[in-house]
């Protein structure tokens, strides 16, 4: 019978995929602004079930994307942007091989920008979206702020990774939704709960360290790219929903305080605004400077198909969760020169506590340490010069303990030269047989409000003698 020949590879998976060349070349872009668009849009190589039959019949090792991928991109505007850089570069070089000065200078005046906001909304349609999405960004903001200012990153680059970092350290202080915290090999683990959503971040220590030479930073800087975007618009979000100011502006108040004597020397008045947004010991300004409301409480009741069990388990949850958000209200304490200023001040503020730190190690400190009132003292050095005997002396995981076992643990185990206990991960759960540690026991005996076995047996040496 006759009929159309049905040809091998023109049908089926092999027209779903296309080579990472061809694909390059369909958008008539370099390897380096092909990898680039790919990365802003979130779209990734895959790879192919029948990979043989994709391949047309070869084995060679080849990258593949989705047809339907490289369609949308077609449409893409920033792709016309890239091809107007190419010729502006183009240009440039020509009129700086000519030394026509005045056309450099008009060039660059003229230099060709492109903005992301539309693929953060094409990608993120809700905002909730956006905060699921959220903790890579987050973790990459941080480690850009930390860099030195060498030529591997754009200063640009560092100073806003910086600013939206503080911002976001700020808004978790101003809402009180910090969780979790712990201190790794990598860096510290921080893990906030935003509107029901749960976000963790990595913050790495503040060490001075040589960039690697096998790591791609253009690779990196792009990412970054599309994150500031993000995040930029994720804290707009958020400090709209806690009625701040956005860009965060210091309560009139709190700068009054934070005046420092010397602030004409310190630093230029852009920089030293934002050092004292940085030191994260100060409250926020609000668009309406809101009262003291009564707190009212409202009258709960169980949610579709909950019985009263599970009513009376949330309602407990709930309790747990508020005096949590509350664990150093009522403390005072001061930080010593040589512990880790930023992390301790970002973690007791979260829990309502007040910090202040040496004037000399940074701007910001709101008393001194000869100040009375001083409930703690955070130390890292077995003996000291002068001692008050009104407040503690703890090392720096005391606060970071506290904050996993949402309550304030007992002072002994952390005072100054002691031994420390293990720094647990509040990040594992322990399931029936697992092998749980003693100190988590312990951790849970003092949750349930019961003695732990070291207070018991301090009795009853105490009961011998």
């Amino acid at each position: 019978m006759g009929g159309l020949q049905k040809k091998k590879y023109e049908r089926g998976s092999a027209t779903n995929y296309i080579t990472r060349n061809k694909a390059r070349k369909k958008l008539h872009l370099s390897l380096a602004d092909f990898r680039r668009l790919c990365i802003l849009k979130g779209i990734y190589p895959h790879e192919p079930k029948h990979k043989k039959k994709v391949n047309k019949g070869s084995t060679a090792p080849r990258t593949f994307y989705l047809l339907k991928d490289i369609r949308f991109l077609l449409h893409e505007p920033i792709v016309n942007k890239f091809r107007e850089y190419k010729v502006f570069v183009r240009k440039l070089r020509k009129a700086y091989g000519k030394a026509e000065w005045t056309a450099v200078q008009r060039l660059k005046e003229a230099k060709p920008r492109y903005k992301l906001d539309h693929i953060v909304k094409e990608r993120y349609p809700t905002f909730i979206d956006a905060l699921r999405d959220i903790d890579d960004g987050l973790s990459m903001c941080f480690l850009f702020s930390t860099f030195a200012r060498t030529g591997k990153c754009h200063v640009q680059t560092i100073q806003l990774c910086r600013r939206l970092s503080v911002e976001w350290m700020n808004y978790v202080i101003a809402s009180r939704s910090l969780r979790k915290v712990f201190l790794s090999i990598k860096g510290i683990y921080y893990q906030a709960e935003v509107l029901g959503q749960p976000i963790t971040w990595l913050v790495p220590y503040q060490f001075a360290h040589n960039h690697p030479t096998d790591v791609d930073y253009r690779v990196m800087a792009t990412f970054t790219e599309f994150y500031t975007t993000l995040l930029g618009f994720v804290n707009f979000r958020l400090y709209q929903s806690l009625n701040l100011v956005y860009p965060p502006k210091l309560d009139s108040k709190a700068e009054a305080e934070l005046r420092a004597e010397h602030e004409e020397e310190y630093a230029m008045d852009s920089e030293s605004y934002l050092e004292k947004l940085s030191a994260l010991s100060a409250s926020l300004a609000r668009v309406v400077s809101s009262g003291e409301d009564e707190e009212v409480e409202l009258d709960q009741f169980p949610a579709e198909g909950e019985d009263v069990e599970q009513l009376e388990a949330r309602q407990k949850e709930q309790k747990e969760l508020e005096a949590q958000k509350r664990l150093f209200e009522g403390l005072k304490v001061f930080l010593n020169r040589e512990v880790p200023r930023e992390p301790l001040a970002f973690v007791i503020r979260c829990f309502g506590g007040q910090v202040s730190w040496d004037k000399s190690l940074c701007i910001g400190g709101t008393f001194d340490v000869t100040d009375e009132t001083i409930t703690h003292q955070i130390v890292d050095r077995p003996i000291l010069d002068k001692q008050y005997i009104n407040r503690y002396y703890v090392q720096p995981q005391w606060v970071f303990d506290c904050v996993n076992a949402r309550l304030r643990l007992p002072v002994e185990d952390f005072f100054a030269g002691v031994t420390l206990p293990p720094h647990l991960s509040p990040f594992v759960q322990e399931k029936d047989g697992d092998y749980v540690p003693p100190e988590k026991l312990n951790m849970l005996a003092l949750q349930r409000g019961e003695r732990t076995e070291r207070a018991e047996s301090e009795e009853e040496e105490e009961e011998e003698e």
